[in-house]
C-alpha cells in the first residue's frame, strides 16, 4: 500500500475508480510545505471539510465514504481515522476557483500596486479587508508544484469556454455566499475561498478540501477593523509570521518557531468548534 500522490498537506492512494484521501499533520504557505508538523491539524481540517461538504449536499460532491470503519480493509488502521475519506475517482479541473468578499491578503497587494484585482481594473477607493459591494470571482492555475498563477475571468473563459467557466463561476460565488452568511451566527467572518472542481463523468462535481482554515481566510466580527489584516482563524497566523522574515517564499522553508505551531494549532480547534455550533 503506497501512496500514489503526495500534495502539499495530503496523501492520495489511488484505487482505480476511486480515491482515499488522507489528511496529514503537514502545513504549508505560499505553497511550500515546512519540515514542522502542527500535531492534530488534518483531523480538525478533515472534520471541517466534512462538515461543509454535508451542508452542501444539494451540490454533487466526490466523497462516498467518511466513516473508517466503512473504508476498505487495508485503510481500517488507527492512522486513518477521523482524518481520511473514501472519494470517487474524478478528473481534476486545473484552476482553483477562488472568492473573495473582502479584499486582503494578494489581492490587496495586486490592488495597491496595480490598481486592479484579478487583472480587472478597480476605480473604487478601498482600504485593507474593506468588504466589497458583492463578492468576487478570481480564478487561478493550479499548479502542483512551485506557486499558483492568478488569471482573469477572461482568460479562464477563454481556457474552458464559457458554459463551464460559468458553472465554476456560479457554483463558487453561491457556495462562498451562502457559507458567509452561515456564519454570521457564529459571528465569524468569511473573508475569501478557494473551491476544486472534477468531472464525475460528464458531471461537475465539487472535489477536495471545503471551506477549511487550510482554503479560507476566516477572521472574527469582534476583532475586524479596515486598513489592517485583522487577527484570523486560519493559517493567515502563519503568513503573517512569515512576511516579517527575509525570505523569499522559495524552498527551502525557515524554521518554523514553537509559539506559532501552536497558535495555529488552537485557533483551527477554535475555528472547528464554532462551525459545528454554526452548522
Amino acid at each position: 500500500m503506497q501512496i500514489t500522490y503526495k500534495g502539499k498537506v495530503r496523501d492520495v492512494y489511488d484505487l482505480g475508480d476511486k480515491l482515499f484521501i488522507t489528511s496529514s499533520d503537514r502545513i504549508s504557505a505560499f505553497d511550500v510545505v515546512f519540515d514542522e508538523l502542527v500535531t492534530g491539524k488534518g483531523i480538525l481540517l478533515n472534520s471541517i471539510s466534512n462538515l461543509w461538504f454535508n451542508y452542501f449536499k444539494e451540490i454533487p460532491n466526490h466523497i462516498l465514504e467518511t466513516v473508517l470503519s466503512n473504508f476498505p480493509k487495508e485503510f481500517q488502521k488507527e492512522e486513518f481515522r477521523d482524518r481520511s475519506i473514501l472519494v470517487k475517482k474524478c478528473k481534476r479541473v486545473d484552476y482553483e476557483c477562488v472568492v473573495r468578499g473582502y479584499i486582503s491578503g494578494s489581492a490587496f497587494k495586486e490592488y495597491k500596486e496595480h490598481g486592479t484585482i484579478a487583472k480587472k481594473k478597480i476605480s473604487e477607493a478601498y482600504k485593507e479587508s474593506e468588504k466589497l459591494p458583492e463578492p468576487i470571482f478570481t480564478p487561478a492555475v493550479k499548479n502542483d508544484t512551485g506557486h499558483d498563477e492568478n488569471i482573469s475571468e477572461e482568460e479562464l473563459k477563454s481556457r474552458v469556454g464559457e458554459e463551464l467557466f460559468l458553472k465554476l463561476k456560479n457554483y463558487s460565488l453561491e457556495i462562498y455566499t451562502k457559507a458567509h452568511d452561515k456564519l454570521k451566527n457564529q459571528g465569524l467572518i468569511l473573508c475569501d475561498t478557494k473551491f476544486e472542481f472534477g468531472f464525475d463523468n460528464e458531471k461537475l462535481i465539487l472535489i477536495d478540501e471545503l471551506l477549511t482554515p487550510d482554503s479560507s481566510r476566516y477572521w472574527d466580527m469582534d476583532s475586524y477593523q479596515t486598513g489592517i489584516s485583522p487577527p484570523s482563524l486560519d493559517k493567515q497566523i502563519l503568513r503573517n509570521y512569515l512576511e516579517t522574515l527575509d525570505w523569499n517564499k522559495n524552498p527551502p522553508a525557515p524554521k518554523l518557531p514553537l509559539d506559532i505551531i501552536e497558535k495555529v494549532l488552537h485557533k483551527y480547534k477554535e475555528l472547528q468548534e464554532r462551525i459545528k455550533k454554526c452548522l
